[in-house]
């Protein structure tokens, strides 16, 4: 089994920057508790408030499609074209070092 990151680059049309990281922010818990979700967790630019990144770790990549098929992410999905600007740059990686332990 491969751990797999999916880096997601989501720039908002103008005027649309708070209501899409509203948007991206609903999609913080219900895509955390999928059972193959290692970590999902949104940002936001220090210096472009347009851009957005979401930064994700899965099991494997058939948890990864599974999560893109899920309700919460197909109605994201319908949103994007009054929300982003141009297309999403998704960006996936497969983990070729040991994961890190936990550290507290």
């Amino acid at each position: 089994m491969s751990h797999v990151t999916n880096i997601a680059f989501i720039r908002a049309k103008a005027g649309r920057s708070d209501a899409l990281g509203q948007r991206l922010l609903a999609l913080v818990e219900p895509s955390r508790r999928e059972a193959g979700c290692i970590n999902y967790d949104l940002h936001r630019s220090d210096t472009d408030p347009d851009l957005w990144c979401v930064y994700e770790n899965w099991r494997s990549g058939d948890d990864l499609e599974a999560h893109f098929a899920l309700p919460h992410m197909q109605a994201f999905v319908g949103d994007i074209p009054t929300l982003v600007d141009g297309d999403l740059d998704l960006r996936r990686f497969s983990m070729k070092s040991a994961p890190a332990p936990w550290r507290v």
